[in-house]
């Protein structure tokens, strides 16, 4: 009797450790955002993110420790946080952004990568093809060619007057955007809209490029996805407004920080969704068998206090 009661305690205290080992195990997973942290956008995305994860039994600081990353819109910081995310041997990276994911690529083949908001993963050789992506790379795309067209639809039924709009991007962290610029152009000549591509690295290029805009007759001015822009978008919006110009993004900060108007998916649900991803991927499955989804939920935001501007009134009619 005293021989199996011994076995039993023994038995016990051997079980103890392991418990405790099992409660302090804690996964990690390392987030790299393309924007700015004080951003309110950036606060959605992460609050839902953090959301999804909470669902689904993920709690920061308790079993997952999220390292977070911010890359403002500069391609030197993508590439020295991709660098730092990857040493520190994350279970997941969620990376925001196709120059974000472009730039962890090539750094590690075994730590698991879910994107969000990408355009044309496939085209861009980020993964084989969106059923079964392959490797170690799968996520949620951002803008597509319907969505790229339905931008000069919404101008051109806004603002008949005009003509022409000036498409924004940054040159050095995107340089996948002649094809989207492509897509854009396309779909502009069936609504009578030139768009033109127009560059802009630094806070400067955008005060003179829009500044310019102001004196030609008919113009307006697309944001699109861009790392860069959205790091700059109070901004953009700001100048757009003060230059008595028509604008549409993308992101629904442009609109909410006082430009006409944003059409485009809704980014919180596309990180809330991605959660569902990282913590599938945590669970065991591999991110080559995930398939690449698509944005299910868009919205259109227009500014009223801005459609309401004189100066607005009589560029439309």
């Amino acid at each position: 009797m005293h021989r199996r009661s011994f076995i039993r305690v023994l038995g016990g205290a051997s079980g103890w450790p392991l418990t405790a080992r099992a409660q302090q195990a804690m996964r990690k997973l390392g987030v790299l955002m393309i924007g700015t942290e004080d951003e309110q956008d950036s606060k959605l995305r992460i609050a839902a993110l953090q959301d999804g994860l909470r669902d689904l039994g993920w709690k920061d600081g308790e079993n997952i420790r999220i390292d977070y990353r911010w890359a403002e819109g500069r391609s030197d910081l993508i590439r020295r946080y991709s660098d730092q995310l990857v040493a520190l041997a994350p279970d997941v990276i969620l990376a925001n952004g196709a120059p974000v994911v472009a730039a962890l690529k090539p750094l590690t083949h075994t730590i698991p990568i879910v994107f969000a908001n990408v355009f044309n993963p496939v085209g861009m050789g980020l993964v084989e093809n969106l059923s079964r992506p392959g490797g170690n790379i799968t996520g949620f795309t951002f803008v597509n060619p319907d969505l790229v067209g339905k931008w000069a639809e919404l101008l051109n039924e806004a603002a008949p007057k005009v003509d022409r709009a000036a498409f924004f991007y940054s040159p050095k962290i995107n340089p996948f955007y002649p094809e989207l610029l492509r897509e854009l152009e396309t779909a502009s000549r069936s609504v009578a809209l030139k768009v033109e591509a127009t560059a802009a690295d630094t806070v400067e290029d955008l005060q003179v490029r829009i500044g310019a805009l102001a004196s030609v007759q008919g113009a307006s001015l697309i944001i699109g996805a861009d790392g860069f822009m959205i790091a700059h978008i109070d901004e953009i919006a700001a100048l757009a407004t003060a230059n008595h110009l028509p604008g549409i993004s993308v992101y629904r900060q442009f609109a909410t920080a006082g430009g006409l108007m944003a059409y485009g998916p809704d980014v919180p649900d596309i990180f809330r969704r991605s959660a569902g991803y990282v913590d599938r991927i945590l669970r065991g499955e591999k991110p080559g068998d995930l398939p690449v989804q698509q944005p299910t939920k868009f919205e259109l935001v227009l500014n009223l206090k801005t459609a309401s501007h004189d100066w607005l009134a009589a560029a439309w009619l």
